[in-house]
């Protein structure tokens, strides 16, 4: 759409580089923001946060159905919706409400070091899985940027390409759910393995798109697409209370995709500059299925590693002591804890 709304005197060679920016721009947005997103879930509540950010997010999208500018939609699109939706769809994945009843001074006084604390960094496990999942996302993102356009291309389909998304959608949304009912099933950190799968799934998936002979079989692969992308973004939050406890979980999470923002970004761009070299999106399709892969590999690690860490601890003794240490840690991170309450 956005190449089509731009005047053929404006059309260059590196056209899908520039373009791609835009969607890339915003997702990337979306995840950069996480870390304040947190910060503000923490102060003001979900309810405050997500309401705030759809209205940010309806202005941009409105104001870009006004503009036919690339660079204006950078700002419209890119960062002012990519902004708004970040506030709007993270304080779902927390799903916690805070409590704030002491006055501005104390909270800011007690909490300013709490909220910016990077002590979920110091879990070598919590490592390895932010590592692992940022490296996946590199080519996360490029088949919902070129997609369609690879389609029109292959296959000289410009009328039904919407299926695609639709399929996408619809996948994706049953991903979710059914991910829901079987992470519920699968006890600790197992639960990373239903990760690793999807993104073992999703590169695969990527690079079976330029052996696809018929349109058809280019939805099959969006219905696959969709399903990982479900089960990647539905067990992320339960994995981060596994790994941290609830209540570093909302900062585990923003962090996280504050990472998740650099080479997510990057991907569809990266992806269209391979295009416009080779002339052909198979290299770009080729190169978004390695990350989810090595990404993977990775993650499947991170269980391992909590099963070593846990044999060097202590015996039972030394463990209870360790989690009476980590709950008075972890309730100094958010307003409205008995903790923080008794120490104040």
């Amino acid at each position: 759409m956005l190449q089509a709304d731009l005047p053929p005197a404006r059309r260059d060679p590196s056209l899908e580089f520039k373009t791609a920016w835009v969607g890339a721009l915003a997702m990337g947005m979306i995840f950069f923001c996480s870390p304040i997103v947190s910060i503000f879930t923490d102060r003001i509540g979900c309810r405050a946060t997500a309401a705030s950010g759809a209205t940010v997010a309806f202005i941009g999208l409105l104001s870009s159905s006004f503009t036919k500018s690339l660079e204006v939609r950078y700002f419209t699109y890119g960062i002012l919706f990519g902004c708004g939706s970040s506030f709007a769809f993270q304080p779902s994945l927390d799903g916690q409400d805070k409590l704030a009843s002491r006055s501005m001074k104390q909270q800011c006084r007690n909490q300013m070091q709490n909220y910016f604390s990077m002590r979920v960094f110091r879990k070598k496990t919590y490592r390895i899985w932010a590592f692992g999942i940022a490296t996946a996302v590199l080519g996360y993102f490029v088949p919902y940027v070129h997609l369609i356009k690879y389609v029109e291309e292959a296959f000289k389909e410009d009328q039904k390409e919407w299926i695609l998304l639709v399929c996408l959608g619809a996948m994706s949304g049953l991903g979710r759910l059914v991910s829901g009912r079987i992470g519920d099933c699968i006890p600790g950190l197992k639960k990373i393995y239903l990760q690793v799968a999807s993104f073992m799934l999703l590169g695969l998936m990527c690079m079976m798109i330029p052996q696809c002979q018929k349109f058809e079989d280019v939805i099959v692969v969006c219905l696959f697409l969709g399903l990982c992308d479900g089960f990647f973004i539905t067990i992320m939050a339960p994995i981060a209370f596994e790994l941290v406890g609830p209540m570093q979980a909302s900062q585990a999470i923003g962090y996280l995709l504050g990472l998740m923002a650099i080479p997510m970004t990057a991907g569809p761009p990266i992806a269209g500059y391979l295009h416009d070299y080779f002339g052909t999106y198979h290299p770009s399709f080729y190169f978004a299925g390695i990350p989810p892969i090595i990404g993977g590999l990775v993650l499947s690690v991170v269980p391992l590693v909590h099963q070593r860490m846990l044999k060097k601890q202590q015996p039972d003794s030394g463990k209870d002591k360790m989690l009476v240490s980590e709950t008075v840690m972890n309730g100094e991170l958010l307003p409205g804890c008995p903790t923080t309450e008794a120490h104040i």
